[in-house]
């Protein structure tokens, strides 16, 4: 019997071949990318071998076969790491990971059960290629052979990884112009250029932003500032100032969506007293209100609540520009005799919020030591929700008024365990674990609130007070929607549907008002510290803000999300498509291209204020640069 002839190279080419098919496989099992037509599946196909060919090509420069093959092998187990790390947050988070997110190794640490429930045994096989070049290394000799490079062949092989680059991107910018300016869409850049490559491109984006700080000028907010202020609403005359004074109660409702308002799970209610606040006098309910955030979830929507500007695409904002100069809400009540404040029973560093929060110039955070947590109390990384605000409000009662207190609420977070004392409705019957128990944290998230408005009346401080409750990111992610198709009775969940599914509820709560009432326009978490303040008397005439008050006559149905969807009062743009917002038909793309451009202008200047830390050169006071900004 003949011996097999391997051919030259054969270690190599093993790992080329082994990590391209896992890597294939892995994108059509593990991700949730939309591909619409063949040349969508060849990019995909292909994508992954630009990259595999240059790293593993780099092993034709070794002399030693020892030490070629353990660089493969390292190669391999690098690519595995980072393949798998991405299928675990995409797991999590429904996106993939960003340089960035790898640094907020500060948060790991409190990941506990989210993390373990993302992890299953048949996860080692995402290291299959691993474990093929060991074994092919350690019991195939020929492997481990000494082989003479000729320089042409190194030339050709290297000019064959350059061809097939050229190929992947001419293709995908045939199938999608100007893809590389759309770093904040990474489905879209993984789908086409490749997971490997979309690292790398990471890199590049982050160095950039790096270096956007260090050479940036005032001189780069004038067209900024020309945007903003072309783009202001004017203020309501009647509401302007009307609550002057008042404390200002802000509750960061955790993974709320709006769905689950005014609706039922197998004949339960789920959210019975937030339900009978959508037709309370003294609210303001938005039933046309979405969340806008990215990678940094809640604290993304403390970040866009407190300065009117969007998150970063990717990765949080908490984390990579922590120090910058901000003007927040909280900045602005402080400078009008408001004393400031956080509550959230969890670990202070978590999302580096005992930084961020100096730079967003508030008083004093409140995190879990300033709370007791009893036996049986802890949820998650913090506190339940009925203690947390129990003793929240008796805090309160001790904070010189007029206060401004932001409250976030920890028990409705994945993956949506409660204790069974803590149950009060039965779990959903679909296939999906998480939305079935997500039912039931809502439930008890719901009559926390209503325990906290009543604790605010015993403490003595609701009359006084404005009550501001929002949802603070989406809790079922699109990797669920198969069961959500079958809660809300559909066949299937088109990417409109999930754009709708980014609702999520706000309240506007004020005791005493008498003019509460159902808000339809289309909104979102932006606009939230221009109407407060404005409710309160506050001009924000000359804030560098991209919100717009909720009650002004001016405010446009208009709401743009980090990932570069909007919503309108009559289109949804999402999956790269044009949609009829009140039949949820894809229509001709033509009425959506003029709110396309501005989202991508909108998200491009908050970017250059967050990643030039270009308000270290602005005069709020005035509305003008600092006379020295210029360099």
């Amino acid at each position: 019997m003949k011996s097999i002839k391997w051919p030259k190279h054969s270690f190599m080419i093993l790992a080329i071949v082994a990590t391209w098919i896992k890597t294939v496989i892995v994108y059509h099992t593990s991700f949730d990318m939309k591909l619409e037509n063949a040349m969508q599946h060849f990019i995909l196909f292909i994508n992954p071998l630009s990259f595999l060919l240059f790293v593993y090509g780099l092993s034709l420069f070794f002399k030693s076969p020892k030490a070629r093959n353990r660089y493969i092998i390292s190669i391999s187990v690098i690519l595995s790491i980072v393949l798998y790390g991405n299928v675990g947050f995409y797991r999590f988070y429904d996106d993939f990971i960003t340089l960035p997110v790898l640094f907020q190794t500060s948060n790991f640490g409190d990941l506990g059960s989210s993390a373990a429930s993302i992890i299953n045994f048949w996860d080692i096989l995402f290291f299959a290629d691993v474990i093929i070049l060991v074994l092919a290394n350690k019991y195939l000799p020929i492997m481990k052979q000494a082989i003479k490079v000729n320089v042409q062949f190194r030339r050709a092989f290297f000019v064959l990884a350059v061809a097939v680059t050229f190929l992947n991107l001419g293709l995908a910018e045939t199938e999608r112009p100007q893809l590389l300016t759309r770093s904040f869409d990474r489905e879209l850049l993984v789908k086409n250029i490749g997971t490997y490559n979309y690292h790398l491109y990471d890199i590049y984006i982050q160095t950039k932003s790096s270096a956007q700080r260090a050479l940036a000028d005032g001189s780069e907010l004038v067209e900024v500032n020309n945007y903003v202020r072309s783009n202001q609403a004017a203020v309501n005359e009647d509401l302007f100032g009307k609550y002057k004074d008042r404390n200002v109660i802000a509750v960061s409702l955790e993974s709320l969506q709006n769905f689950v308002i005014n609706n039922e799970m197998n004949g339960h209610e789920i959210t019975p007293f937030l339900n009978e606040l959508t037709k309370d006098p003294d609210t303001y309910y938005f039933s046309n209100f979405y969340h806008q955030t990215g990678l940094g979830k809640t604290s993304d929507s403390e970040f866009i609540v407190e300065n009117s500007l969007f998150g970063l695409g990717r990765g949080a904002v908490f984390f990579t520009h922590g120090g910058n100069t901000y003007n927040s809400m909280a900045e602005r009540l402080g400078e009008n005799g408001y004393y400031t404040s956080v509550m959230h029973p969890n670990n202070k560093s978590f999302w580096n919020r005992d930084m961020m929060y100096q730079s967003l110039k508030i008083d004093k955070f409140y995190d879990v030591d300033s709370y007791t947590v009893e036996e049986g109390q802890e949820v998650n990384w913090g506190m339940k929700d009925i203690p947390f605000f129990e003793q929240s409000a008796a805090l309160m009662k001790e904070m010189p008024q007029p206060f401004y207190s932001r409250l976030i609420t920890l028990t409705n977070h994945y993956p949506f365990t409660l204790d069974e004392e803590d149950i009060m409705i039965p779990e959903y019957t679909s296939n999906s674990g998480t939305l079935n128990r997500y039912f039931q944290t809502v439930r008890y998230m719901d009559e926390a609130v209503k325990d906290f408005f009543q604790d605010l009346k015993d403490q003595g401080i609701y009359e006084n007070s404005i009550i501001v409750m929002y949802g603070d990111h989406y809790g079922i992610s699109e990797n669920h929607n198969k069961a959500m198709a079958q809660y809300l009775g559909k066949e299937e969940l088109t990417p409109y549907d999930n754009a709708m599914l980014q609702e999520v509820p706000l309240f506007i709560h004020i005791p005493g008002s008498g003019e509460g009432q159902e808000m339809t326009e289309v909104s979102g978490q932006i606009d939230i510290r221009p109407t407060i303040l404005h409710l309160l008397g506050i001009e924000t005439s000359k804030d560098m803000q991209m919100g717009a008050d909720l009650f002004s006559p001016e405010h446009e149905d208009f709401v743009i999300f980090r990932d570069g969807r909007f919503v309108t009062d009559k289109y949804v743009y999402a999956g790269e498509a044009c949609y009829d917002k009140a039949t949820g038909e894809q229509i001709d793309g033509e009425p959506c291209k003029s709110y396309a451009d501005r989202a991508t202008m909108e998200l491009e200047n908050s970017d250059a204020i967050i990643n030039g830390d270009l308000l270290r050169f602005y005069d709020e006071k005035t509305g003008n640069l600092k006379q020295d900004a210029v360099k």
